[in-house]
């Protein structure tokens, strides 16, 4: 957990407070809220009337609920600059409506230049769909990154180190989830009307605080697989 000490207009810095968490109290968010509220005034006064008229971000962030993994504060952004979904372990899914209906008001409203898929390493979701034991409910969703294993099988039973195999199948994931993005009808529209759009996959380190480009990258419908290539009018 983290307490800005300072806001400047292209860097945010903070103190370390992972060792009082046992003193965040429902009470002391709102007070934290006020605090941050009064400080970003004393940098800009014009700050939040700016944000509140209206939102142009070029990123839209797809991503871990793990709450260590914030996108603004590792990618060194502002509010506004990208907009955002999380889930368990950064799936990306044809059937998640939540999901495609960010990627759709992203895409066609918000006109986004690059959509991030950013998985993280020590993911625990994927830890867990990399086993057999029964968790509840979440387990029908891990489901998803169990098909990830299944289709890399070969190159993931290679690995013998216990750390590289999870750490790989965390990067699976994420360029599994990259390449759902691209075969999306939503995308590839987009791509056939002349949109300018990126999509990456990315991996992010909690040890070193450092993310890896994981070298999946389209940006246009000639990236796509044959199999997943739609017809556009």
């Amino acid at each position: 957990m983290y307490t800005v000490t300072q806001r400047l207009p292209n860097e945010i810095k903070f103190n370390n407070m992972s060792s009082n968490q046992d003193k965040i109290t429902y009470e002391s968010l709102l007070e934290g809220n006020k605090m941050w509220v009064a400080e970003t005034l004393k940098v800009d006064p014009t700050f939040f009337d700016e944000l509140a008229a209206g939102q142009t971000p070029p990123i839209l962030w797809i991503g871990c609920s793990d709450s260590r993994v914030p996108a603004n504060q590792i990618t060194n952004t502002m509010p506004g600059d990208i907009f955002v979904h999380r889930n368990i372990a950064n799936v990306v899914t044809h059937t998640d409506m939540s999901l495609l209906s960010v990627l759709d008001y992203s895409v066609n409203v918000l006109k986004i230049k690059h959509i991030i898929v950013c998985g993280h390493y020590g993911c625990g979701g994927v830890n867990a769909a990399m086993g057999n034991k029964q968790v509840g409910l979440i387990d029908n969703w891990l489901r998803n990154i169990k098909d990830v294993y299944h289709a890399n099988e070969n190159e993931v039973k290679s690995i013998q180190d216990p750390q590289q195999k999870f750490d790989r199948m965390v990067e699976l994931n994420a360029i599994q989830g990259a390449k759902n993005v691209m075969s999306t009808s939503i995308v590839q529209n987009a791509w056939a009307s002349g949109q300018e759009l990126g999509v990456h996959a990315w991996v992010y380190s909690l040890k070193t605080g450092l993310i890896k480009d994981l070298e999946t990258n389209a940006s246009s419908v000639e990236d796509v697989p044959e199999l997943f290539k739609m017809e556009t009018e």
